[in-house]
Order: C-alpha cells, then sequence, then structure tokens
C-alpha cells in the first residue's frame, strides 16, 4: 500500500478531517476518510502519536464492589449512552492531571489512587488516530452535577450484579462495554 497524499478537508474546533488517497496492491487508486485531533498532517508518518490526546477513568470505589459509569446523552448518536469517564488533555497537562481534572468536572468525585496505567489505546482505530491513556484506580467523595454545560452527564456507581443488567438493556461506548463484561463476571 503507498500512500499518495493527505489532504485536510475540514478543521473543526476539536477535530479536523482529511482524506488520505492511497493505492491498493493492485494500483487500484482509494481514499480513506479520518479525523484527528491534530489540526497539521501532511504525512503518513504523522498518523502515529507519540503523546495521547485523552484519558479514560476506569473507576471502583474504595472497596472495590462497585464501578463508576457515565450515562450520558452524546450528540453522535442521538441518546444516552453508558460510558466511562473520559476527555482530553489540555495543552501543559499531564495525563495523570488531565484525569483527575476530568473526573472532577464529570462527576464531582476525586481521584484517591491509580493502581495501573494503561497507554497507547485508540478510541476509534477506524477513522481516528485520537491516543487515549486509560487510568484504573479508586476514586471517592459525593456526586455533583458536571461543570460543563455542553455535557449532560449523571455519574453513578454500579455493583457487578446491576452491570450484567444494563448490558442486557442499556446502549454502551465498546471499550466501556467490554470492560465491564469482563469485571461483572469476576
Amino acid at each position: 500500500m503507498q500512500v499518495k497524499k493527505i489532504e485536510k478537508k475540514h478543521e473543526g474546533k476539536f477535530i479536523t478531517r482529511y482524506d488520505i488517497t492511497y493505492l491498493l496492491n493492485n494500483g487500484e487508486e482509494k481514499v480513506y476518510e479520518i479525523i484527528s485531533r491534530d489540526k497539521n498532517i501532511t504525512d503518513i508518518s504523522q498518523l502515529r502519536k507519540e503523546a495521547p490526546d485523552s484519558v479514560v477513568l476506569i473507576m471502583e470505589n474504595e472497596t472495590g464492589e462497585k464501578i463508576l459509569l457515565n450515562r450520558e446523552f452524546r450528540m453522535s448518536i442521538g441518546e444516552w449512552i453508558y460510558n466511562f469517564p473520559a476527555g482530553l488533555i489540555d495543552p501543559g497537562e499531564t495525563p495523570a492531571d488531565a484525569a483527575a481534572r476530568e473526573l472532577r468536572e464529570e462527576t464531582g468525585l476525586e481521584l484517591k489512587e491509580i493502581k495501573d496505567e494503561i497507554d497507547g489505546g485508540y478510541s476509534a482505530i477506524g477513522f481516528s488516530n485520537e491516543l487515549t491513556v486509560c487510568f484504573v484506580g479508586v476514586a471517592a467523595g459525593e456526586f455533583k452535577e458536571s461543570t460543563s454545560f455542553e455535557e449532560e452527564i449523571e455519574a453513578g456507581w454500579y455493583t457487578r450484579a446491576e452491570v450484567r443488567e444494563l448490558l442486557k438493556t442499556a446502549k454502551f461506548a465498546a471499550r466501556t462495554q467490554a470492560y465491564c463484561y469482563a469485571w461483572s463476571r469476576e
């Protein structure tokens, strides 16, 4: 496969859309559409990321008996979905700082302990190069409304049995669904 060119098609506030024109092994030319957090991609080497764009928080309560889930309205699907707290890393912010800030902003909870950091995951590999780091840990405190007027979020703690029931009846973000399936079976 040979990349012929990368063209910026539209630059938005949070994402930029590109067309990647390339040749298949049989010589046929194809165009692949992607979105990126990067605003100035000009060649294929720039698609590979060094630093993460965003964080995902996989948090249990202090006893380890419940997992934190956000039920949030997502405009891209026009409905409510279960997801882990997550968000973008601001300029000059470390991923750990972003994790603590996003958790506080979306749920009101405090990040008590980071047990593990999982680097190098992609949010939507089929159409984006957004690189994510997941923080697995413990959160505590009292729930508060999201501090962002742009997000509708209802945060809550869920037991394994409650998660198993939600998986049968509710819609989930794929990464959250997969993790919750495994977690609820422990």
